[in-house]
């Protein structure tokens, strides 16, 4: 008994586990007129935080829920829709998914009664890559995924204006963050959720980046009249800030990346390298910097190294 004793103390003790259900408690914070968000954290994938880190929303309209994005796992999805139906009984209409990343659609399961739309990239990156991005979550975050399977979107959707009740919603399909990045302006209210390619005070991700295209995002969403900026990960913004740190930064690893290896620099010397004290209020940053370093370091060596045959 003692012994049994000890180990209940030492499971309860480890990051992850917990003695009753595990739960995300989300909870719908008003950003705009008919307009609600989750808020997620500024960290990685954990056993703690169960892939909470992105910042999907929902509109109520008079012709239904429309939902952006579904979370990091079926649990995530069956949650949100919860917790939507304590703000409204009307139903779910549409999900609209921004991009291949898995903490923006593994909720789909949640919502298969519904039409899932996405860009034709992201489809066929889900296609591709959703297996294996499913697998790798159970190993990051453990039981937060049971039950949780792929589910591609069942819609394809291009740049355009829908209209459900009062709310008018530009789609706008960028590249840079994927290859695929849908964001989603309400017209009628001025809410931007910027998908992907926005990061407030965290720092940006980018196992799928191309940063020229990724700068050419930021400038399209710059100039278009937003009262609030929903990034994809981070602080909820009624300013653009946002997409300058987003910018800043992007043109900073770029810059530095390219310098260093046109003076023959080793990746390796590359991931304790200084970072500039600007950037010191993003979340993971050490992290997410050595992380694009091995994710981009290979490509910008080829480009600017001469070939020798």
């Amino acid at each position: 008994m003692r012994f049994i004793l000890c180990l209940f103390l030492l499971l309860s003790a480890m990051p992850g586990w917990a003695a009753g259900p595990l739960t995300y408690n989300l909870k719908p914070v008003a950003i705009a007129p008919d307009t609600w968000v989750f808020e997620g954290t500024r960290e990685h994938f954990t056993r703690t935080n169960g892939g909470n880190i992105l910042n999907p929303g929902f509109v109520v309209t008079d012709d239904g829920v429309i939902v952006i994005q579904t979370g990091p796992s079926r649990r995530f999805g069956e949650e949100m829709r919860a917790a939507i139906a304590t703000v409204t009984d009307k139903p779910i209409r549409k999900v609209f998914v921004s991009n291949l990343h898995p903490d923006y659609w593994l909720g789909n399961r949640a919502f298969a009664d519904v039409p899932i739309a996405a860009l034709p990239g992201t489809i066929e990156g889900i296609k591709t890559e959703g297996q294996g991005m499913t697998e790798n979550m159970y190993r990051l975050v453990g039981d937060w995924m049971r039950g949780t399977e792929p589910l591609v979107p069942t819609e394809t959707v291009y740049g355009s204006t829908v209209v459900f009740g009062a709310h008018r919603l530009r789609l706008i399909p960028l590249e840079g963050h994927t290859a695929a990045d849908l964001a989603i302006l309400d017209e009628t209210t001025g809410v931007l959720f910027a998908g992907g390619v926005v990061f407030s005070d965290r720092t940006p991700t980018t196992p799928h980046a191309d940063i020229g295209q990724w700068l050419a995002a930021l400038d399209a969403l710059d100039a278009l009249d937003v009262t609030v900026l929903v990034p994809n990960h981070g602080r909820i913004r009624t300013d653009m800030a946002a997409i300058a740190q987003t910018r800043d930064w992007l043109s900073w690893l770029d810059r530095t990346l390219r310098e260093r290896a046109e003076a023959g620099a080793d990746m390796a010397e590359l991931l304790d390298a200084p970072i500039p004290e600007r950037f010191a209020g993003m979340g993971v940053l050490r992290e997410e910097y050595r992380r694009s370093v091995s994710h981009l370091w290979p490509r910008i060596e080829k480009a600017v190294l001469p070939r020798v045959n």
